[in-house]
């Protein structure tokens, strides 16, 4: 199964937002991250719609955020995204008939739902100004500010 990676990705998008003076068009995005300016403008209008960023039309217009970054935790963009799932792995069936599979997808559903809780809880704790705070002292460890 392939991961998800647009949690990632968009995070990386709004730390480059807040450090580029004026908007980012999804074609710019889109180079960044290697990948359609379609797809940008689909995953940014969820951000739009929960209010982390906006969208400005004609020239000079693209995407800037709407909030500063210590407004906004990780786990206000996993839910701008629509809350994809947080594990590859789980049962193979919903029902199954088999006991030794009950057994087993009771066990990895108790396992995944204490594991997600707790992910979910730290992404309600991390900011994306604690990112962009890292990201500077990790630039200035390497000397470059």
């Amino acid at each position: 199964m392939r991961q998800d990676s647009r949690l990632s990705r968009m995070l990386h998008v709004l730390i480059h937002m807040d450090r580029h003076e004026g908007a980012l068009t999804s074609e710019a995005i889109a180079v960044m991250l290697n990948t359609n300016p379609v797809v940008i403008r689909r995953t940014m209008a969820g951000l739009r719609d929960a209010g982390h960023v906006r969208s400005e039309k004609g020239h000079g217009g693209g995407w800037r955020l709407a909030q500063p970054l210590g407004a906004i935790t990780l786990l206000d963009i996993h839910r701008a995204l629509g809350e994809p799932g947080i594990f590859a792995i789980g049962p193979t069936a919903d029902e199954p008939s088999c006991l030794v599979e009950q057994a087993v997808n009771a066990a990895l559903d108790g396992a995944l739902r204490e594991a997600e809780a707790v992910l979910v809880r730290h992404l309600g704790q991390v900011t994306l100004a604690d990112l962009a705070a890292d990201f500077d002292r990790r630039m200035t460890a390497l000397g470059k500010r």
